[in-house]
């Protein structure tokens, strides 16, 4: 056409036929375009108009201009509509798009707060549901889980536990199985402890309770006693869920455990009583040889003495101090010493008393 119209120019051709004939063109163009924008965008804006979304042509031309989907901003706010929410709840489209290029998911944002606004119990704006799903939580179960509470098994199905183990104050241990009752605290849900959180407090106060429980039986005849005690401590602070009930399922009758720690202390003190004893004998019979060493050093002392009387007696008899008479008297009271020995160790009656001594 452009090459038409260049003929036409140097043939000489009217310039008011060639002003024409570009307007013609500009409007065939703008026509083509407008044809293209109405085909890709008509149903959605027939949608949004009919359902009062509020959503023009325009703004799903920006849309596409801002790489935003339109057909999930306009569902989102036809869904939002004609559940009640309008723009004063803060549902507008520049919200939900900057929601959208903010990476959350608006469908499920919508959805969640929806099914809030029909439960009626379930106090929940536009921010605050934005808020929990950019921060990565399912805000859609956290308000099915405030309206329907959730039961959570305690000791979890992940700790490969099958019961809590406390032991009462006399030493018998307990072995229980509880359920606890749950509902999602959604003002808590940003930055709120997990499951696993409250699962490990309330095994925590299962067992403290029983553990400040005089007696087992105490805890066999009233296990609501447990529930009351967990329950007082607020286990649910700073958690992402609100603690609606602690059941006990289940209470069985282990092991003495009291018995068998007195039964090993027992057996430990017996260990230490015996090396103490083992010790006192090995001391008894070091100072019993000591003594024995020290018996043989005297008998050779006086063996040693003895053999000095001898010389003394020749060292006498050279010095004039002792004469043959009195060295006769001397060896007669030796040999009568040696009798009497003799006699006194051959007598039945000195053999019995030796016996006994011995």
């Amino acid at each position: 056409m452009i090459r038409s119209m260049l003929l036409f120019a140097q043939e000489g051709m009217d310039p008011s036929h060639l002003i024409w004939i570009v307007v013609i063109l500009a409007a065939v163009i703008v026509g083509i375009v407008i044809m293209a924008i109405f085909t890709n965008y008509f149903r959605l804006w027939i949608q949004s108009k009919t359902t009062g979304a509020g959503i023009s042509i325009f703004d799903l031309l920006g849309m596409t201009f801002r790489k935003v989907n339109p057909k999930v901003i306009v569902r989102s706010k036809i869904m939002a509509v004609q559940a009640g929410l309008g723009e004063e709840t803060g549902i507008t489209s520049k919200a939900l798009e900057a929601h959208y290029l903010a990476g959350g998911n608006v469908p499920l944002v919508i959805k969640a707060l929806v099914a809030a606004n029909k439960a009626k119990i379930v106090d929940l704006t536009f921010k605050q549901a934005t808020a929990i799903d950019l921060a990565g939580r399912n805000v859609l179960e956290a308000v099915q889980t405030s309206v329907y509470p959730k039961v959570i098994d305690c000791p979890g199905v992940a700790s490969g536990r099958d019961s809590l183990d406390g032991i009462a104050q006399n030493g018998i241990q307990l072995k229980v199985r509880a359920r606890v009752t749950v509902r999602a605290n959604l003002a808590q849900l940003i930055g709120g402890a997990t499951e696993e959180t409250v699962v490990a407090r309330v095994g925590e106060g299962i067992v403290s309770a029983i553990g400040s429980a005089q007696e087992h039986g105490e805890v066999l005849e009233n296990p609501d006693q447990i529930s009351s005690r967990v329950l007082s401590r607020r286990l649910d602070s700073q958690t992402a869920f609100e603690i609606v009930s602690i059941d006990v399922a289940d209470v069985d009758v282990g092991e003495n455990i009291g018995a068998r720690l007195q039964a090993d202390q027992a057996e430990a003190d017996m260990r230490v009583a015996r090396a103490k004893a083992e010790g006192r004998r090995a001391m008894a019979v070091a100072e019993e040889q000591e003594m024995i060493a020290q018996i043989e050093e005297n008998r050779a002392k006086v063996v040693q003495a003895e053999a000095e009387v001898p010389k003394a007696i020749s060292q006498a008899f050279r010095e004039g101090s002792l004469g043959i008479m009195d060295y006769y008297k001397l060896r007669n009271v030796q040999a009568d010493t040696e009798m009497r020995l003799s006699i006194a160790q051959t007598s039945p009656k000195a053999k019995r008393g030796g016996g006994s001594a011995a």
